[in-house]
This record gives structure tokens, C-alpha cells and sequence, in this order.
């Protein structure tokens, strides 16, 4: 256990992909409890492209201590998950164009309660404040300037009215903040209802409606969307279970463009045997996050209503020995963009854009003795899109020391 939470430490801290939340996430809850889990720790991280996409290229150094946490506590009614991420990168030699100091900061806390062997409450939420993206969180499409802020809450209550049918009702609210960006702060709101019907012992169908309004600041257009989808939970093996979702999204904007797309969510995860682990996830839809972008003047802002954004990502991690472990992961999110509307020449269409994110990470830890774990890692991003700034490589090497106790 503690070398799965090292390994997860440094995938959090080091690399910054492949969270615990967000996409990858199955609906599944922990299986045993778990004492409080401590790990400090420090990275030294070369940088050859600290600010991507804003002024010259420029590399620095920098140094990224961190103290994380683990607790889960299971009992006959009631389950907690409990986890904490706090710390800071400070770069030796920041360009102008970003700050020396910022935050490295993700928290959750998760709650099941059972009222009843029917009745089941059920309560995730987490947020995060920091520098670099977490694409398989859900939201994040290009590399922002300055640490921005994201937190949500999703609740639910769950209700089994037969032996293989039972419904979810709930209510998630999302947002996100960016201090030194303008027109891309976004609030969410979402109510949804599920279906359940257990059609085998390892098999569930499911039937998902969902209907989501979208706030912004600046110029951004209000927005709202409803999903109608039919999906499968499907468990494998008593250590792979997948979950898959697809419909129709039908997206309408104040003032905008109504359109329709098809949606599809996917997820899995497999324990494939003691020392090999793999997880995996897809999406596609029209998004509302970073829909607001800069073209060359005189065309300047532009918002469009139509963003339609295709997410993938895989990790894997794997024991070589008790000593040795290898973890690495991709992100692959390409966008295409359509509805364009210039925000400061009225009456202006803008022809469709794209873009196009690839984001690796490998990385080896070893293990020195039960409380100490060192790891070296190196993750790639690559960056094509139409929109100023948003073409550009990143390079990072990251070099770490921790504890666990």
C-alpha cells in the first residue's frame, strides 16, 4: 500500500497527469479502510519551456516540496475518503511573464452513507489550486498562464426499489477560476437522474439523463446542455471493471448557435496481476472550458459556440521488483472549434480553428527502505493549434525524494 501511495505522490506532484479524480474516476468505492497515510517529500524539476506559448522560450529550474495524506475509514453504514496534496514549485529563474511562487494544491474528501440496505447516500467532492493543467480532470484543454483554481461537488442519492433495478438522483456543481485570465472563469450547475437495471452479476445497464447551465465572466455567452445517454458497467474480472456511456448532447448558447453531437464517456480499470496495474479513459462532446480565444488582429477575441473536444488517457503502472516500479501515462486531446463570433467586431463569423495537446510521462521509483522512496521522471508535451501562443514543446525532468509514515 505504501508503494502505491508513493507512486501516486509523485505522479500528482512531479508530472501532474493521470489524477486519481476526474475521468478516470469508476463510481467505485474503496474496498478497505486505511490508516492515516503520511508522505513528505521534495522534487527538483528542469523545465526547458517554464511559460509555453507566452514571449521566448525559456528554461529554469525549480524546486517543489510537498506533504501528502491518505485516511480511509470503512464501517457497516458509513465510508470516508480522505485525500491531500499540499505544496508549491518556486523557480529559480521565472521569466517575466509568470510568477516565481505558486501553489501545487488538490483535496478531496468522498462519503458514502448507507441509511438502508436500499437507501445510500453518496458525496464526492474535491478542488484544486495550481499551476500546470490536470487534463484528465476533465476541464483543462491548453497551458494557462498563472495558477488557476477548480473545486467540485457531486451528491447523490441512491435507491434500490428491487433486486436488480435502482435509481441515482443528483446535483454537481463545478467551478473554475484563473486569476491572471480573463473571460475563462466558468460555473456549472447539473442535475441528473439514472437508471440501473443489473442484468447479470457482472453486467449493469444504465440510462442517464442530465442537464447542465454554464456561467462565465467577461464576454463569455451563458450556455446550457442536456445529455440523454444509454451505457454498460461491465466487471471483467473480480480486478478489471469498465463503464461505458454514449447518446446524444444537445448544447444551446445566449445568443449563439444551438447545435447537437454526439456524446461517449468511458473509463477503465484493470488489475491486471499483483505487480501490473493499467487505467484508461475516453471522452467526447461539446465543452464550455476555454471555449473564448485570441486570433490575430483585427479579429482579436473570439467565443465560439461549438467546441467539441475528444479526451484520452491511459496509465499504467508496474512492480519490476520489490525495490524497482515503472509508471508512465498519456494525454491526447485534440479540439476543433466552429461558431466562431468575433467578440469585438459585431455581426464578424471566424472560420473553424483547431488544436491539438499530447501530453507523456514516464517515470522509475526505488525504493531505499520501508519510509524512503526516490524517483526520476521526464514528461513531454506537445502542442499544435490555430490560436496565438497555443503552438509550442515542453520538456521536464523531475528528481524527488520522499517519506511515508
Amino acid at each position: 500500500m505504501k508503494r502505491k501511495i508513493l507512486l501516486g505522490f509523485f505522479a500528482l506532484c512531479a508530472v501532474g497527469s493521470a489524477s486519481a479524480q476526474g475521468l478516470y474516476y469508476l463510481g467505485t468505492e474503496a474496498q478497505e479502510s486505511i490508516p492515516l497515510k503520511w508522505v513528505v517529500g521534495a522534487n527538483v524539476v528542469f523545465d526547458d519551456n517554464v511559460s509555453p506559448g507566452i514571449g521566448a522560450k525559456e528554461s529554469s529550474v525549480g524546486f517543489n516540496p510537498s506533504v501528502a495524506l491518505t485516511f480511509v475509514s470503512i464501517s457497516p453504514q458509513t465510508t470516508w475518503d480522505v485525500y491531500a496534496s499540499l505544496g508549491l514549485i518556486y523557480y529559480l529563474d521565472a521569466p517575466e511573464t509568470m510568477d516565481s511562487l505558486n501553489p501545487q494544491m488538490r483535496t478531496g474528501v468522498n462519503l458514502t452513507h448507507r441509511f438502508t440496505e436500499r437507501l445510500r447516500f453518496s458525496s464526492r467532492n474535491f478542488i484544486s489550486y495550481e499551476l500546470e493543467p490536470d487534463y484528465s480532470a476533465g476541464y483543462a484543454s491548453s497551458r494557462q498562464t498563472g495558477a488557476y483554481l477548480l473545486w467540485q461537488t457531486d451528491n447523490s442519492i441512491g435507491f434500490r426499489w428491487t433486486e436488480r433495478f435502482a435509481t441515482y438522483t443528483g446535483f454537481k456543481l463545478t467551478s473554475t477560476s484563473y486569476a491572471d485570465v480573463d473571460n475563462n472563469d466558468r460555473f456549472t450547475w447539473e442535475l441528473y437522474q439514472q437508471l440501473r437495471y443489473q442484468l447479470s452479476p457482472q453486467s449493469v445497464l444504465t440510462a442517464d439523463y442530465r442537464y447542465s447551465e454554464t456561467t462565465g465572466n467577461g464576454a463569455f455567452s451563458n450556455a446550457n446542455d442536456h445529455f440523454i445517454l444509454a451505457g454498460l458497467e461491465h466487471r471483467f474480472s473480480p480486478n478489471t471493471v469498465g463503464i461505458v456511456r454514449a447518446g446524444v448532447q444537445l448544447h444551446s448558447v445566449d445568443g449563439g448557435d444551438n447545435s447537437a453531437s454526439p456524446y461517449v464517456e468511458f473509463a477503465l480499470n484493470s488489475q491486471i496481476n499483483q505487480n501490473f496495474s493499467v487505467r484508461s479513459y475516453a471522452r467526447y462532446g461539446i465543452e464550455t472550458y476555454n471555449n473564448m480565444q485570441y486570433l490575430p488582429l483585427p479579429i482579436g477575441m473570439v467565443e465560439f459556440d461549438d467546441q467539441r473536444v475528444l479526451r484520452f488517457g491511459l496509465s499504467a503502472e508496474y512492480a519490476i521488483s520489490p525495490t524497482f516500479s515503472i509508471f508512465g501515462g498519456v494525454d491526447y486531446i485534440p479540439t476543433s472549434f466552429a461558431g466562431g463570433r468575433a467578440i469585438n467586431v459585431p455581426g464578424l463569423t471566424v472560420a473553424d480553428q483547431s488544436s491539438e495537446i499530447i501530453s507523456a510521462y514516464l517515470g522509475l521509483s526505488m525504493k531505499f527502505n520501508d519510509y524512503l522512496t526516490g524517483t526520476i521522471s521526464y514528461s513531454f508535451t506537445t502542442a499544435d493549434s490555430d490560436f496565438l501562443g497555443g503552438t509550442y514543446d515542453r520538456n521536464r525532468i523531475s528528481i524527488g525524494l520522499s517519506s511515508a509514515f
